[in-house]
């Protein structure tokens, strides 16, 4: 019996329980220099100077650099396509940017000495004007660089048709805004760095260790080899810990200049500021259609933030753009958008990036077609619907959609969540005009998986004592790659559990590999691993039959004792140490490697519903219920897949009612700790309501798609239109996130004037 498919608990979680990880700040290095990184105090200024003197002379202070010392180039780009002359340095030189962008590190031999130290560089700016609105960036009237003359990063352009609804019985149309978020892993950043013998070894906290050493080696002028990237446990990393950061660059420039390790730990309100942002878009949506609730015409025309330099964050509307009319069949549609820079931390990408803020825009502009038409939300979305029949199904952005049933998936989670029962319980409400009104919301979304394909590393290998060892250039974060990669191999080779043991996030031990990040490691890592084992076994097949005196074709695998004999003859068998102490006398491991690339991306789908009760008077949101359908194709282990959705939905949901990074109009961030930015705590989450799906794709042999950001996907648009549905009565038809008590109240109040001046 397959192991595949099962709540298999995490192997990995005994070491977490008990002698706990070993996270970046955990590393003890008795001779580590602690570095300390200046940071500007306002968003947009000329640096007139950087005076280091002062602590240089301080107390255990090693060293002192601004830019003028380092003679570093710019970080590479994260896409190819974005204005070259906007690449991030990898500190300030000659302007500062953003609030938190570096000025000068401090090198000491403690950490309280650099921090004493750092207090005593004095820079000297002559304040620039901010520009922080995106509108008014795109006005160009403030120019983040003044060389490039204007302050867009990446365009799509296309030329609107004035007559594009010209046919449509019904419009509806919204200026939405998917608002700046912080990503907040649990663990903050944290690097050390090593250069000895001409080699450097660097450790820090990052989700595409290979990529991090590749960057490394070309911005220091190294070769590959001559890079050794380790990424210890990583304390969560949301797409925010992807690639390459200024501090760990200048880390590894400091240690080779000094000569001896240096380490940093960011604090959180550093964190706050230097980590990437997510996020962050305008979004003018306009749909149209027949009154019956078809849906023929969509335009969405996006302005993009990408902060004060343009990370993936500039790209993110590409994405956007891909899945821009959801899992709707929906002809006709329109798309423009512009990513312009501002005076804040860069956007990158952050758990869904681009996807979440295609699926709210639709998702809004549905429920706001569905309100001027008079028709229930769920009935229009119902009529739309791509029908399981048409798959694979080409959208008019271009997605090939591979595999899907989305009608089943809406019917499941009305069925679950009682949906006609629930709106005669919201008639009671409004009839009875309660202070506490109740709103029902819904989404349904189709999302891209492993976006853009590329080869990923995965090997098997059985060891003389029969115990297997595998490896993977996915990089693991908290998603239990060590538990379903283990299930993967252990199900082809027919051994326990226990036997396999995973090795991951070291660029010496796995010579390549590309990471983790949009849902793409089970179906490239997880297939990697799946193929290699397939030729294990193969190979394992040709050896017993050499030993065994048989036809290769007549050896067989009995997967329930490990072992291999000649069919019809299970009692002379050969177990696989036997068979790998045979290979190793053969000169050769028993082991395969693979290296698989995807032929497409994939695209999971599902359906979600959001009760919340909502008080008139002081415009407090509660969530009741959250019912989530989430399918991601076949199933490696559902237990995963839980702790993936739950926490994707706990994000999802702090960002529709909590969660926003706010900046004054000069560029100062208002919500620098965790006392001022609100995230989601157990007390503010009911108990999640889920149904399982599998629909498989044909895209992998595994049947796999990701699932690592669904949760996320579905659940933002499903609370926002619960909380607009509690208050339609009330004549309000749209909210910006995060919807705080006071906007709610707002609303109410501004709804209640326009219906008595009506």
């Amino acid at each position: 019996m397959s192991i595949l498919g099962n709540r298999v608990m995490r192997t990995e979680d005994a070491r977490f329980l008990t002698s706990g990880g070993i996270y970046g700040d955990d590393l003890r290095f008795g001779d580590a220099a602690w570095i300390v990184f200046v940071r500007s105090p306002v968003a947009h200024a000329r640096i007139i100077g950087v005076d280091l003197q002062a602590a240089r002379r301080a107390p255990g202070v090693l060293a002192a650099f601004d830019a003028e010392e380092l003679g570093l180039d710019p970080l590479p780009p994260a896409v190819p396509m974005v204005e070259p002359a906007m690449a991030r340095p990898p500190m300030a030189r000659g302007t500062v940017r953003f609030v938190g962008e570096i000025v000068a590190m401090v090198v000491a031999s403690t950490r309280a000495q650099a921090m004493d130290a750092a207090e005593a560089v004095v820079v000297d700016l002559d304040p620039l004007p901010a520009v922080m609105d995106l509108e008014q960036a795109l006005g160009n009237d403030v120019l983040l660089f003044p060389e490039v003359g204007s302050n867009v990063a990446f365009e799509q352009v296309a030329e609107l048709d004035p007559g594009f609804f010209d046919g449509c019985e019904l419009t509806a149309k919204a200026r939405l805004v998917n608002q700046r978020v912080a990503p907040c892993p649990l663990e903050v950043r944290s690097s050390v760095s090593s250069y000895s013998a001409g080699r450097l070894t660097h450790w820090l906290s990052t989700q595409t260790p290979h990529a991090v050493r590749d960057q490394l080696a070309m911005t220091l002028g190294l070769d590959s080899a001559q890079v050794h990237v380790i990424a210890p446990d990583v304390g969560g990393g949301f797409g925010a810990k992807s690639g390459l950061y200024p501090e760990d660059l200048l880390l590894a420039w400091a240690t080779m200049h000094l000569g001896k390790p240096v380490r940093w730990t960011e604090t959180r309100s550093e964190s706050m500021v230097a980590l990437g942002h997510g996020r962050a878009q305008i979004q003018n949506v306009t749909i149209g259609g027949k009154r019956d609730g078809t849906l023929t015409h969509y335009r969405l025309e996006v302005i993009q933030d990408s902060g004060a330099y343009p990370a993936f964050g500039a790209f993110l509307p590409f994405l956007t753009r891909l899945m821009a009319t959801g899992p709707y069949r929906i002809p006709a549609m329109e798309f423009t958008s512009t990513s312009v820079v501002t005076n804040t931390t860069p956007v990158v990408p952050y758990r869904g990036a681009g996807r979440p803020e295609a699926t709210y825009a639709i998702e809004r502009a549905i429920d706001i077609f569905a309100r001027q038409a008079g028709l229930d939300p769920a009935e229009v979305r119902m009529r739309n619907l791509i029908s399981s029949e048409e798959f694979p199904f080409t959208t008019p952005a271009g997605a090939v959609y591979d595999s899907g049933d989305y009608a089943k998936a809406l019917e499941r989670a009305l069925q679950a969540a009682g949906y006609e029962k629930l709106r005669s319980e919201q008639e009671a409400h409004r009839r009875a005009g309660e202070r506490m009104q109740m709103g029902i919301g819904i989404s349904s979304y189709v999302e891209i998986t492993n976006p853009f394909p590329a080869p990923e590393y995965g090997s098997v290998q059985v060891e003389p004592d029969g115990d297997v060892v595998v490896k993977s250039g996915t990089s693991v974060h908290g998603q239990g790659h060590a538990t379903a990669w283990a299930m993967v191999a252990a199900d082809e080779l027919g051994v326990p559990l226990e036997k396999v043991r995973y090795i991951d996030r070291d660029t010496d031990l796995v010579p390549h590999g590309i990471g983790t990040f949009g849902s793409r490691s089970l179906q490239e890592g997880g297939v990697a691993v799946h193929r290699a084992a397939v030729q294990v076994v193969q190979r394992a097949r040709e050896v017993a039959a050499e030993l065994l005196e048989a036809s290769h074709e007549d050896v067989v695998l009995d997967p329930a004792r490990g072992v291999f004999h000649v069919a019809g003859v299970p009692a002379v068998s050969l177990t696989w140490a036997e068979l790998s102490q045979a290979c190793d006398r053969q000169g050769t491991p028993l082991m395969a490697e693979v290296d698989y690339q995807a032929t497409s991306a994939t695209f999971p789908f599902g359906s979600h519903v959001a009760v919340v009760d909502v008080d008139t008077e002081t415009g407090q949101v509660v969530l009741r219920r959250l019912v989530a359908v989430d399918d991601a194709g076949t199933l490696i282990n559902p237990l995963l897949v839980d702790g993936q959705v739950h926490g994707g939905l706990a994000q999802g949901i702090a960002q529709a009612l909590l969660e926003e990074v706010v900046y004054d109009r000069d560029g100062n961030p208002l919500t620098s700790n965790l006392a001022d930015y609100a995230i989601a705590s157990a007390a503010e989450l009911p108990s999640f309501e889920r149904t399982a799906m599998e629909t498989p794709t044909p895209v992998n042999e595994l049947g796999a798609k990701g699932i690592g950001e669904s949760g996320t996907i579905g659940s933002t648009p499903a609370v926002t239109n619960a909380v607009v549905d509690a208050l339609a009565h009330l004549g309000v038809w749209n909210l910006d996130m995060p919807i705080t008590p006071q906007r709610v109240w707002h609303a109410i109040e501004e709804g209640r004037s326009i219906s008595t001046d009506g």
